[in-house]
């Protein structure tokens, strides 16, 4: 690889201040999920770009799933995986598995990881300061998920108080009842809420795909931006479709209840999320 010159080093810098002066003291919430969680080199590189925003001044919000992690685990207990429409059926014993791998295993080495890149997180839950509530969800037909819930409330202060302490919030995304009982709660779902409850300047879906294309086999179709008010148009050409249905939901979601802008952006590239936020060209789809 050719040596970048001080010149252009400099470059990169000053092309990179007007996006760093627009997002200072904004939050961004970036939900990290994929292979981005998975392979090493691609973990390090989202671990620099979060302590980098941190240390301009941006105020990072990371949301993580685990589906992976879960997987391992309760095939290491012995307990079957069920699926319903996409979502993970669960029971009792699956809730506690995925309490114990999110909450517990994932979370803590986000934060570990974060520290050993320099940086400052702190791990929390959605039980924690009751920052999520949630009621029991079902499918469209009716048809029972045991417990898997959907947000009904999210108390921002314990959020806040990490931001404001200088802090990376790292979220495990489970949530509470006023029972006590415990729900398992989609991880692109709760991203979009908390980057709403928060005023977001951004939401950053990190996902394994290039963005919205127009032909999910041709990446050189990516479709830059969509405006919210176009997305049924897209879902009935069929551009919209699949695993993108809920992703592209939860982006329309967030921008209706008040985010600047979400976007979906292709996780497998490294630097991803430091390309999305300080540079012109941007990288995915973004909602607007």
């Amino acid at each position: 690889m050719d040596k970048i010159s001080n010149t252009d080093k400099s470059q990169i810098l000053i092309d990179a201040l007007p996006y760093i002066q627009r997002y200072s003291n904004k939050v961004v919430v970036v939900k990290y999920g994929g292979n981005a969680m998975t392979n090493k080199e691609l973990k390090d590189a989202v671990m620099t770009d979060i302590v980098l925003l941190s240390l301009v001044g941006i105020k990072v919000v990371l949301v993580h799933g685990g589906g992976p992690e879960i997987n391992d685990m309760l095939k290491k207990l012995n307990i079957e995986s069920r699926f319903i429409n996409g979502l993970r059926y669960t029971d009792d014993a699956t809730i506690d598995v995925v309490k114990m791998v999110l909450a517990g295993k994932v979370n803590k080495e986000l934060v570990q990881l974060l520290a050993q890149h320099n940086g400052s997180a702190v791990g929390l839950c959605g039980i924690d300061g009751e920052m999520l509530t949630a009621e029991k969800k079902t499918t469209d037909d009716g048809q029972d998920l045991g417990w898997v819930g959907e947000i009904t409330h999210v108390n921002t202060k314990p959020i806040l108080d990490a931001l404001e302490n200088g802090n990376v919030p790292v979220i495990a995304t489970v949530a509470t009842d006023k029972d006590g009982n415990t729900y398992n709660i989609n991880a692109d779902t709760a991203a979009a809420r908390i980057a709403a409850e928060l005023g977001a300047e951004n939401l950053i879906l990190m996902t394994d795909i290039a963005g919205l294309l127009r032909d999910k086999d041709d990446p050189s179709t990516l479709i830059p931006k969509v405006q919210v008010s176009e997305v049924p148009f897209l879902k009935m050409q069929g551009i919209i479709s699949g695993g993108m249905i809920p992703k592209i939901e939860c982006c329309v979601e967030a921008v209706r209840r008040g985010v600047k802008g979400a976007v979906i952006i292709d996780g497998r590239v490294p630097h991803s999320i430091l390309i999305e936020i300080l540079s012109n060209e941007g990288i995915g789809t973004q909602f607007v």
